[in-house]
């Protein structure tokens, strides 16, 4: 069984290689390599997927951990996490759609949507090992740095 406590570390983890996996997915598209496009896309899905089992999770039975400072940084920090939310729920549809129009064959209209998507599913990808770097090692919560947490 994996410690509550690693479930952070997890979702970060598969946060990055989401974005590293859309990054290299990206890479290949543009040099017309289609199948290794399709296995990275594929392979964002299925760690984007298992960052969202992960979450839920972890939130379920551990609640909200707050950020423990204030100030600008705090702002910066509410600003990254509020539009990493946001846009983490619009992604949702989005993603779905792409794939859809992909595994259809209707590669006209994937190009289309997928030209929003792949910037907002980076960005997600991004701004959540960015929320989590800044939550639990540039300004850890007051508890963990006691020891506290589970």
């Amino acid at each position: 069984m994996i410690p509550l406590s690693e479930f952070p570390a997890i979702d970060a983890t598969l946060n990055g290689t989401s974005a590293l996996l859309l990054t290299l997915g990206y890479f290949f598209i543009r040099r017309k390599k289609i199948q290794a496009h399709k296995v990275c896309m594929l392979s964002a899905f299925a760690a984007s997927s298992l960052f969202l089992i992960c979450y839920i999770w972890y939130h379920a039975h551990h609640g909200i951990t707050r950020f423990s400072r204030q100030g600008a940084v705090r702002d910066l920090y509410l600003t990254l996490l509020g539009s990493h939310t946001i846009l983490a729920v619009a992604i949702v549809p989005l993603v779905l759609t792409t794939l859809y129009r992909a595994w259809r064959g209707r590669f006209e209209r994937h190009r289309r949507i997928a030209r929003w998507t792949f910037p907002l599913w980076f960005y997600v990808s991004v701004t959540g090992v960015v929320v989590y770097w800044m939550l639990y090692h540039l300004y850890p919560p007051v508890a963990a740095a006691l020891g506290y947490v589970q």
